[in-house]
């Protein structure tokens, strides 16, 4: 790292290559070309507060591959810690999500340049900045704040306020030297606490208002030229369900997904429990991860990964149990239609109401260098922001106009609850610890204990939307919206009262539901998700009677969950149970089980023999069926299924002769038609697609499919293509920065993965990779080091032990304050 300034004190160093700064990947515009004038709002008392928090002190041990061990004698320290280590591996997209939660978007990058957060926004900044603009001159977070039934308890805010502290301490002391943010006059030692906050809360939205935001920002009366009712589907079966799908932010050609297996003494060696868990998340920007080990000697003790931005632990494990996350099919929101009379007045069951017109003021970066303020606008009703979406069959028309109210919009939970689950001793107790928080936004929970126990959990903020309540609620456009997308459209003349959302006696707060109303189990066997609903969790288990709102009952299963599914089940068939080595296998098996179903009977080779394409069905023929590296012919496979058709609700025909059967859920659909021309025409497409690429049809797939984030080397990965194809190693090309004329260049999927072993008075058997490295500065030797043991198929020892730290220790510094 850069020579070190004022208070900091190194007990051990390395040489200057290895210390750099290490920060993160090019984002929305280039910062170098950032106006350095400081921003018009007064800064002094915001650096004011930033500099509070006298006496702070942590001791960071950073092990291999750049990991940092923080040790601290309390919260508000141990924060401190966190936010200086994170600064120090994500100082750009850190600073970046810093601009985002304080609408300073365009201010520094310019208002039509986009932001994309690799998930669910993907918006100008100036759409961006409005609504947060707004959030802001509501104060809903500083509201949130000062409530202490849905804000943050002592703890949290004495690890925030921590954690923004670190950050300033690093900034003060250390120059960025990566390009992405190097020299840019917003990467200054002012972060505040409110700063944070609003960064957190702007990722509890993630889905819900921020699927939203173009339509939020861009929502306008309708003129007096609309001609009425909007011409929309008046059927279920007229509705194109992936264009609306991928509309609601759940695009089933790129899914938001992971994958976890828990196993519990009845199916583990050990007799105890074990965890592999694998979040398929951006490899950069905003929702990727950095790894951490947090310590208060003889009181807390969690390591894991967080989120940029996150001082708290988001996925990881304790001596006594290990948890990982997926995301969950639950709505986080409801929308409400209202009956209008003109352009700004809704009706509601106490009388005619106004529409809300909101204006806020955004500094925006002009093509001459000059900041200046341009005034936009957006709606509310009393349920929430007005959205003009015909994309989600809900337009801002002359005789109704949308608005969603939003559940994760109403607290600020989150911190409290993922650091308490940190100290749970067990799966039980982590579940106690959720629901105590009810911070849970957006995923399910697999976790596994010591004693051998398992547990799958769906206790996320959901709005408390019985069935009955939506039969009686939903408007005819918003029981269309539950047909094809199980998102219920309620009727907002009644939304204050008969159509509320409920509230549940066990519930941390109104408008959500409870633990009694949320799927759960707790097992000795074993347990799975991979983002399919709650209701399958295990081949012997089915959780039934939850709110459609929640997800699907009795419904197909894609082929990841298949997949997932069978790492544990087969082995227990076959007479064996897993052991820490074979569990933690599966990670690497890289099985493609829609290949496997599609093989059986010679199904896959005859469907090929109808093209009369010789050499390629000889390849495809000879191919071993996995996404290995070394596999030849994935891509034929992977150009085949993603040509096959896609099937409209009302038509019973598919590529299937045997379709779903809810009594065998994981063995349905099967048998290829061979007969069905558009499975044949599929086939001769993706041929036609290989060999206009000038691939050869039995191409190594390592050789294809490469690491293609920012710096990456072209390293050769297995896995591939999830939901579809069957792979739990899954991997997509998604906005890629180098590498770009590869096949397959990879920037999002597997990401943190952890295979957590409990072994008796061994301890913890914790093994882990992060697919992308520590640090996003390219130049850094922990920016790669582990794509390259992902490539291998390795993993990480992680130094858990007071021992195995000392070990691995690569430096030690103290930070004071």
């Amino acid at each position: 790292m850069p020579p070190t300034r004022r208070r900091t004190r190194l007990v051990a160093t390395l040489t200057a290559a290895v210390l750099a700064p290490l920060a993160t990947v090019s984002l929305s515009g280039a910062a170098q070309q950032a106006p350095q004038q400081e921003p018009q709002q007064a800064r002094g008392q915001a650096a004011q507060q930033a500099r509070g928090g006298a006496g702070l002190r942590a001791e960071i041990t950073w092990t291999k591959h750049g990991i940092p061990h923080i040790e601290a004698r309390n919260v508000t320290s141990l924060g401190f810690g966190s936010g200086y280590a994170a600064t120090e591996m994500t100082a750009c997209t850190l600073f970046d999500t810093l601009v985002t939660g304080r609408g300073e978007r365009s201010r520094w990058f310019g208002p039509e340049a986009r932001y994309d957060d690799q998930v669910t926004l993907d918006a100008t900044n100036l759409q961006v900045d409005t609504l947060v603009t707004d959030l802001r001159d509501r104060k809903v977070v500083e509201t949130l704040l000062a409530d202490d039934e849905r804000g943050p308890g002592r703890e949290a805010r004495a690890l925030v306020k921590g954690y923004v502290a670190g950050v300033n301490e690093w900034v003060r002391e250390n120059d960025v030297r990566d390009a992405a943010c190097r020299g840019a006059a917003y990467v200054r030692p002012d972060v505040t606490t409110l700063d944070l906050w609003y960064g957190v809360y702007l990722a509890n939205l993630l889905a819900s208002t921020g699927v939203f935001v173009p339509q939020i920002a861009d929502a306008a009366p309708p003129g007096p030229g609309d001609p009425g009712l909007p011409s929309l589907p008046v059927r279920a079966a007229d509705v194109d369900r992936d264009a609306l799908l991928t509309a609601l932010g759940r695009d089933p050609e790129a899914p938001f997904g992971s994958n976890a297996t828990a196993a519990g003494s009845a199916a583990t060696s050990t007799g105890r429990g074990m965890l592999l868990g694998n979040p398929h998340f951006p490899w950069r920007g905003r929702y990727h991860f950095t790894q951490q080990h947090l310590t208060i000697p003889g009181r807390y003790d969690v390591a894991g990964a967080s989120l940029v931005g996150s001082p708290a632990v988001n996925i990881g494990f304790n001596k006594d149990v290990a948890w990982s996350h997926t995301v969950s099919t639950a709505y986080r929101f409801t929308p409400y239609e209202y009956l209008t009379l003109g352009p700004s007045t809704y009706l509601t069951d106490t009388g005619p109401q106004p529409i809300e017109r909101r204006e806020v003021e955004v500094e925006v970066l002009g093509e001459d260098g000059r900041v200046s303020t341009v005034t936009e606008d957006l709606y509310r009703t009393a349920e929430g922001y007005v959205v003009d979406s015909p994309d989600t069959l809900m337009p801002w028309g002359a005789a109704s106009v949308w608005a969603i109210r939003d559940a994760n919009a109403e607290h600020l939970r989150t911190i409290d609850t993922f650091f308490d689950m940190g100290r749970a001793a067990g799966v039980r107790d982590l579940l106690r610890r959720q629901d105590a928080g009810a911070g849970i936004p957006w995923v399910n929970t697999t976790a596994a204990d010591r004693d051998g126990r398992v547990l799958y959990a769906d206790h996320s903020v959901v709005p408390n939307v019985p069935d009955a309540l939506a039969q009686q609620c939903m408007t005819p456009v918003g029981r269309v919206l539950e047909q094809v997308a199980g998102l219920p459209g309620l009727d907002g003349t009644r939304a204050s009262s008969s159509c509320a959302w409920g509230s549940d006696a066990d519930a941390q707060r109104p408008g959500i539901f409870g633990p009694e109303n949320l799927p759960s189990v707790v097992r000795r066997d074993w347990v799975m998700n991979a983002n399919d609903s709650y209701w399958l969790p295990n081949d012997e288990v089915r959780l039934e009677g939850y709110a459609a709102i929640i997800g699907c009952e009795r419904c197909e299963r894609t082929m990841r969950t298949r997949v997932v599914s069978a790492y544990v089940a087969d082995r227990l068939a076959a007479g064996r149970k897993e052991t820490p080595r074979s569990f933690r296998g599966h990670q690497h098996e890289n099985r493609v089980m829609a290949a496997e179903v599609m093989r059986a009977d010679g199904a896959l080779d005859d469907v090929c023999a109808q093209t009369g394409e010789t050499e390629a069905c000889a390849a495809l023929s000879a191919w071993d069926g996995r996404s290995d590296k070394g596999s030849r012919g994935v891509h034929l496979f992977e150009e085949f299924v993603t040509r096959l058709p896609t099937v409209p609700l009302d038509l019973v025909e598919t590529v299937w002769r045997t379709p779903f059967d809810p009594e065998e859920p994981l063995s349905t659909p099967r048998d290829l038609d061979t007969d069905n021309p558009q499975v044949v025409e599929a086939m001769q497409a993706a041929i036609d697609a290989v060999r206009d690429a000038g691939i050869a049809f039995d191409a190594r797939w390592g050789s294809l499919q490469v690491a293609g984030d920012r710096g990456a080397r072209p390293y050769g990965l297995g896995g591939g293509t999830g939901d579809a194809l069957g792979n739990a190693n899954a991997l997509a090309s998604r906005d890629v920065v180098d590498n770009a004329d590869r096949y397959r260049p990879i920037t999002y999927g597997s990401s943190h993965i952890q295979a957590i072993s409990y072994r008796g008075r061994r301890g913890v058997d914790a093994r882990t990779i992060l697919t992308y490295g520590q640090s996003e500065d390219p130049r850094s030797p922990f920016s790669r080091d582990q794509t390259r043991l992902f490539s291998r198929e390795k993993w990480v020892r992680f130094a858990w032990t007071d021992a195995r730290i000392r070990k691995d220790r690569i430096r030690r510094q103290v930070i004071t304050r």
